[in-house]
């Protein structure tokens, strides 16, 4: 919701303006230097009329979002073709948008960029283009791509809300979340799985050679490398480096206008909305407002209260914490109540565009140039750094250098420079190394490299570089019985273990249906056990997320079900207890019920507004998707 304070363009309103996150996505991506910077030789992902979707562009997204973690990086081959397809699909929305002669002012643009780039602007005013192009160029960005960039997710945004306006929540599908959300249930169940039945398996010495011999092409031992490995670490440098109060200082004087900081205030509020709310609704607002505000001033605590009533989701998991709050960045009021605060005052009960808040500032800073000593610590840490990073290229240059003038020295080598050695002994590709551990960049430099040669520098990791000198490879080859013979026991013992389980859920299942639960547990060998109760959106005690098993809120108290496969264990269940919500807590909890409903329908209104304008743009020949591109993409990531 603090979002929503920094901007108050239409589209930023009630949940529809959520899309507007899309801008600031885009924009992350494109700051950052190098990215959306196409090679000569991209080749294309899909056109969308005169507009192409490059591979560098897609492999640029893909690349932020597993540093974020959005896309786990063993996830990515499973991931990857939604994550594409919706990049396809925002283009084609864009491209329709601005078929559709939907524009953008140059006010709101402007509006969107002091939401996206607050450090712009200081006391409300902007800083001017000099320094607004300065800091796009250290982006290597223009004013003019930067802002052609905002304008197309804009119109995009416009595009899709009008797609998603006049969405109607009935009372039948307000009840209906009410019992979906707050029904609960209680299981008694039992669960089946390979641990259970381990110890019932034996394998003989004979069933192991006659497995293998009928096998033997599965047990192959793969190419295994030497290697040795050269690492520049940057925590073992930064102790050797040390700089004097005198060159610190130098450094400030030199930089002082980037010690400089606004005037600012460290807040943090309690919410209640009332945007889109009734009129007759507001009265009651406000009067609940000034009703937190008494019980603040009579010694409640802040931060209780805000998590328990706020409505601003950003702040009310952190005590409505707001952090920093320069001028500028809120709405007019606010601005002035937050900024006429002293330290530890609570404000009275303020009104802005997005509801009724109580505001306290817990720190208060003047615009002033921080001092020498506040910053020192600062200054020598990122000095460091700075050292510390350009004294490690130079000795990984150094190293791979002498590496490649003198092979089978790195031992030595990295002794004379003061550098980690390791040596990699009959390592396989996807084992860690030493010192690097896991490194993708450095399992793909040690596979690729011939015996003798040297890798470039690499980083494995964000404090180290280094250098790799393949020193011997063993070629693939058929294994002895005596190498593999325990891999060869552990797969005989899990096809057996798996048999018997699967003979166990069967015989479970045909004592479900005459004995219940008791007749199948006493078949399978195991004990009943309940859980707890718990509701659609909760979970169930030793079983998971009850969408695995949605039986259990649709079947009669008493009535048992089963088998359910939650990843290789199978349950059987008895329901053992509903318990039906309060419908007098259903006024409470109206407004939520009518936001998730909403937000659900928005979601699916979006699904089916890019699914239609891929379909009519692919029919008018409009759309060309290159699947051979995307299929290249994917696998690169698979490998």
């Amino acid at each position: 919701m603090f979002d929503l304070f920094r901007s108050r363009a239409k589209t930023t309103r009630y949940l529809l303006g959520a899309l507007l996150i899309l801008v600031a996505l885009s924009m992350v991506v494109t700051l950052i230097p190098g990215y959306g910077t196409p090679g000569t030789s991209d080749s294309v992902v899909a056109k969308i009329g005169n507009q192409t979707l490059t591979a560098s562009e897609v492999q640029h997204r893909i690349q932020m979002a597993m540093r974020d973690r959005s896309i786990p990086a063993d996830l990515a081959p499973m991931l990857l073709p939604p994550f594409i397809n919706e990049m396809i699909a925002d283009r084609a929305i864009e491209y329709e948008a601005q078929r559709h002669g939907l524009a953008v002012t140059d006010a709101e643009v402007a509006t969107t960029i002091r939401s996206l780039l607050p450090q712009l602007y200081q006391n409300g005013k902007f800083l001017g283009n000099q320094v607004y192009a300065a800091y796009l160029a250290q982006q290597n960005m223009t004013i003019e791509q930067f802002e052609a960039a905002v304008r197309r997710d804009m119109i995009k945004v416009k595009f899709q809300n009008l797609a998603l306006e006049g969405m109607i929540v009935t009372p039948q599908e307000i009840e209906r979340e009410f019992i979906g959300k707050n029904q609960k249930v209680k299981l008694d169940y039992i669960v089946l799985s390979a641990d259970k039945y381990r110890n019932q398996v034996k394998v003989t010495p004979e069933e192991i050679d006659t497995y293998f011999q009928a096998h033997r092409g599965e047990f192959r031992i793969p190419e295994k490398r030497d290697a040795a490995i050269i690492v520049a670490n940057e925590k073992a440098m930064e102790t050797s480096i040390t700089l004097t109060d005198d060159q610190l200082r130098r450094i400030y004087n030199q930089e002082k206008e980037n010690f400089r900081v606004p005037d600012r205030v460290h807040v943090r509020h309690i919410l209640l909305k009332t945007m889109d709310k009734p009129k007759d609704e507001i009265p009651k607002i406000q009067a609940k407002a000034e009703d937190l505000l008494k019980q603040i001033k009579h010694g409640a605590d802040f931060a209780e209260l805000a998590r328990k009533y706020s409505e601003d989701p950003g702040s009310a998991s952190k005590g409505g914490d707001l952090g920093w709050v320069t001028r500028g960045q809120t709405v007019k009021n606010f601005e002035q109540a937050a900024f006429s605060l002293k330290p530890k005052e609570i404000s009275n009960v303020i009104q802005t565009e997005y509801g009724f808040h109580i505001i306290q500032v817990l720190e208060k800073d003047t615009a002033r140039v921080k001092p020498f000593e506040e910053v020192k610590d600062t200054i020598a840490s990122e000095q460091k750094k700075q050292m510390v990073l350009d004294r490690m290229q130079s000795l990984a240059d150094q190293a791979r250098a002498q590496l490649v003038a003198n092979p089978g020295q790195a031992q030595q080598i990295a002794a004379k420079l003061g550098l980690e050695y390791a040596a990699a002994t009959q390592w396989a590709p996807g084992s860690p190394l030493p010192l690097i551990g896991s490194s993708r960049e450095a399992q793909d430099a040690i596979s690729t490299l011939g015996k003798g040669d040297v890798s470039p520098v690499i980083q494995p990791s964000e404090t180290e570089l280094a250098v790799v000198e393949v020193t011997a490879i063993s070629p693939p080859r058929d294994a002895e019985l005596n190498e593999v013979e325990a891999k060869v026991r552990d797969v005989l013992a899990s096809q057996k273990v798996n048999q018997l389980l699967m003979e166990k859920v069967e015989a479970a299942a045909a004592a479900l249906k005459t004995g219940g639960l008791t007749g199948a547990a006493k078949i399978a060998g195991v004990e009943i056990k309940s859980t707890d109760e718990f509701t659609r959106a909760g979970a169930a005690e030793g079983l998971g997320s009850p969408e695995a098993f949605p039986q259990a809120f649709s079947q009669p108290v008493g009535s048992t079900f089963g088998p359910v496969n939650l990843g290789g264990r199978f349950m059987f269940a008895k329901v053992a207890l509903r318990t039906e919500p309060d419908p007098s807590k259903l006024a409470a909890q109206r407004d939520e019920l009518v936001t998730d409903v909403k937000t659900r329908k928005a979601r699916m209104r979006k699904d089916l507004l890019d699914d239609g304008v891929l379909e009519m743009l692919s029919k008018q020949g409009k759309l060309k998707i290159h699947q051979d591109a995307i299929d290249r993409i994917i696998a690169a990531y698979r490998s």
